[in-house]
């Protein structure tokens, strides 16, 4: 049974529903600026949503490219559970470069605001009703299911709107897919429109919302809300400009919020981000719902004491839900109860008065606007505590080869339990091969996977002082580390094998 703020969703009323999930992350994430899918990266992104268990995956414009359909063709032959989509302007050549794909839909689409018909397209009112008409009948006469769209649906005149919906309907259109191209759109106009728009067709719904005000989920699910029974969202909320509805943020709201269902598995939300970020190159900000870094970690005393006691009280999602984990973070707004869960989180049972301390020293660092990461909560505990600890594994030697003509290089030498390792490896830089260096010799004993690198200059000039910090996983264990140097790479390295003892502690 569903629960937000304490309450299950069946005593508010809450209907069950069946809501449909149209991935658009391989086709509108990829246009992303500066975002590019290889083949081998759509394929991986492809096999993960399938995983997760989105409706359809839109796999990208096969019109584009032959690189493009080459890799619609190949997803499409993946014996997927999904359907494969691939969209197409009402262009013949479009449509049918998209069914020699062997897609399983063509999603069809046509500007029918005035101001894109006339600047975008040079097309009449009569031009795109003819066109719509023509290209869904083709769609349907190949067999295929066909979604078709009014591109920016949400600048055009409404009674123009329904007539070119319902010519689609007529024509045959499996679903009708209204799309706030601009993202232009309040929730309670959403809602009407998408409620206008089911009164004068019988055909299925859908959205697809652009997040140029950030309300790109709360619209999504206002056309819920309106009659909508496709939501069309991209991993992360990739996508043109300001990007697309979040798939998580609209997965999670529907389930929780609403008491809907989608068939997202949503234990897997959290890796299929991490997926899609790392190989997209954009990085997830901290702050982000459901997935950011900040997601479901706590700082603020009352904060970590009622969720040391209930975690609903500050907590509206389970973290686990979506395959995450809960974090204490330790900073100058922290109390002991939050301290006192992370220190025991690291096998550490200070007593009432050490833990004071602890507290204090935690306090003062923040007042001097200190980050304090998991290895420097450990340390400080260690400390006062008066335990000594050999780190386990030690920084013997590094050497890093790099320019202009070669591929960037690391060696490295490390002493692991007092016995010495030797590894090396390349990357797209210095830091890069360093720390795949590292890697190769630590696989050999230990599964440790580096989930976040940020790196901020301390001081400024070429002199500048670097100040290095990541997030290691191991398991279901996650530790933050830093590291501080002149030299960038040492930097690096220091912060990574911080963590990496940390995470061997915890074993």
């Amino acid at each position: 049974m569903s629960r937000i703020l304490g309450r299950p969703l069946e005593e508010r009323g809450e209907r069950s529903r069946r809501v449909h999930v149209f991935d658009t992350t391989l086709r509108d994430g990829e246009q992303t600026p500066w975002v590019s899918f290889t083949r081998e990266e759509k394929i991986e992104i492809a096999r993960q949503l399938d995983r997760l268990g989105v409706d359809v995956i839109e796999v990208g414009t096969p019109i584009t490219s032959e690189g493009d359909r080459d890799v619609a063709r190949a997803i499409s032959r993946l014996g997927l559970s999904a359907e494969i989509c691939g969209l197409a302007r009402v262009v013949r050549g479009d449509i049918d470069a998209a069914i020699d794909c062997d897609v399983d839909r063509v999603h069809v689409f046509v500007s029918t605001s005035d101001i894109q018909m006339k600047h975008a397209i040079n097309m009449t009112r009569e031009d795109v009703l003819s066109a719509t008409v023509d290209s869904v009948q083709h769609v349907k006469d190949r067999g295929l299911a066909c979604e078709f769209s009014p591109m920016d649906a949400t600048r055009t005149d409404l009674g123009y709107l329904k007539e070119v919906c319902g010519a689609a309907e007529e024509a045959g259109a499996d679903v009708i897919n209204i799309p706030d191209t601009v993202g232009i759109m309040t929730p309670p106009a959403m809602k009407r429109l998408i409620g206008d728009v089911a009164g004068a067709v019988r055909t299925p719904l859908s959205v697809h919302c652009h997040n140029d005000f950030g309300m790109a989920a709360a619209n999504t699910l206002a056309a819920v809300e309106g009659g909508a029974s496709q939501v069309e969202v991209a991993v992360n909320g990739l996508g043109e400009r300001a990007g697309n509805a979040a798939l998580e943020e609209v997965a999670m709201a529907l389930r929780l919020i609403y008491g809907y269902e989608t068939g997202i598995k949503t234990e897997m939300i959290y890796e299929t981000s991490q997926l899609v970020s790392n190989i997209s190159g954009v990085i997830i900000q901290p702050n982000k719902a459901i997935v950011g870094e900040n997601a479901f970690a706590h700082e603020s005393g009352i904060h970590t004491r009622g969720i040391a006691e209930v975690p609903l009280t500050f907590e509206p999602i389970d973290p686990a839900l979506v395959g995450a984990s809960r974090r204490f973070v330790s900073g100058k707004v922290s109390g002991a109860r939050g301290v006192k869960t992370s220190l025991e989180g690291m096998h550490l049972q200070p007593t009432e008065a050490q833990l004071r301390e602890v507290v204090m020293r935690v306090k003062e660092l923040g007042d001097m606007g200190e980050t304090v990461t998991d290895a420097d909560l450990y340390e400080i505990a260690s400390e006062v505590m008066n335990i000594r600890q050999e780190d386990r594994v030690k920084l013997k030697q590094l050497l890093v080869v790099t320019g202009n003509t070669i591929t960037p290089t690391a060696s490295v030498t490390l002493l692991v339990d007092g016995r010495e390792f030797i590894g090396s490896g390349i990357g797209n830089g210095p830091i890069d091969s360093a720390i795949n260096a590292i890697r190769q010799v630590v696989q050999g004993f230990a599964d440790i996977s580096l989930e976040r690198f940020a790196m901020k200059a301390m001081t400024g000039g070429t002199s500048a002082v670097a100040d290095v910090t990541v997030r290691l996983r191991r398991g279901d264990q996650r530790v933050t580390s830093n590291g501080v140097s002149g030299d960038t790479v040492m930097a690096s390295v220091e912060a990574i094998l911080r963590g990496m003892n940390r995470l061997l502690d915890q074993s």
